[in-house]
């Protein structure tokens, strides 16, 4: 190979003028190798990039970042499982920070622990279900009294109490007796 060959060749693989080629070509003798590594040696040249791989636990951080990120995706985004698990925290919570009240018209019938009327209300739902709906008809109100999430189960509450007065009303043709109270002390203010 000729030296204007060679001279060509080294300055396309290293990246550098004709001149810095020619000359690092005459110092090592023509030999392009060693001209390759005399201008690696004068920072002219970048060497080979350098991968090192290690089976250490502490040198493998992006590992861990993997990790953390994965750990912060599960937290940020709602399982089904985490969901289901909320709510029953919730409710458990509800049931046991609040009371259970039955009233007539502004007499109080008797006042229960929540979670007491829960475990009646599953084992004898098929008697205590009917039994709690016909009594709205007949003038019986539900509250509960306690957590702040109390306020949307008497709300709840308190509209089944008015559909059921609604409904008797147009039943008995508005002849209920509560009522025609209600509507005699109106008149008499």
């Amino acid at each position: 190979m000729e030296m204007i060959e060679k001279v060509e060749r080294l300055r396309e693989k290293a990246n550098v003028t004709y001149e810095e080629a020619k000359a690092a070509l005459e110092q090592t003798g023509g030999d392009l190798l060693d001209a390759m590594v005399l201008l690696e040696r004068q920072g002219k040249v970048k060497g080979p990039a350098q991968s090192t791989y290690s089976t250490d636990y502490e040198e493998q951080r992006e590992y861990v970042r993997v990790k953390e990120k994965v750990e912060e995706q599960e937290q940020s985004a709602p399982s089904f499982g985490r969901t289901i698990g909320k709510l029953c925290r919730g409710f458990v919570r509800f049931l046991k920070k609040t009371t259970f009240i039955v009233t007539s018209g502004e007499d109080t019938i008797f006042t229960i622990p929540t979670i007491v009327f829960a475990i009646l209300l599953f084992l004898l739902w098929e008697v205590l279900a009917p039994v709690m709906v016909i009594a709205l008809f007949f003038g019986i109100r539900y509250s509960f009294e306690g957590e702040e999430e109390a306020k949307k189960a008497n709300s709840i509450l308190n509209k089944a109490g008015d559909f059921a007065q609604d409904v008797k009303s147009e039943f008995t043709g508005g002849s209920d007796p509560q009522e025609k109270k209600k509507s005699a002390d109106e008149e008499i203010k």
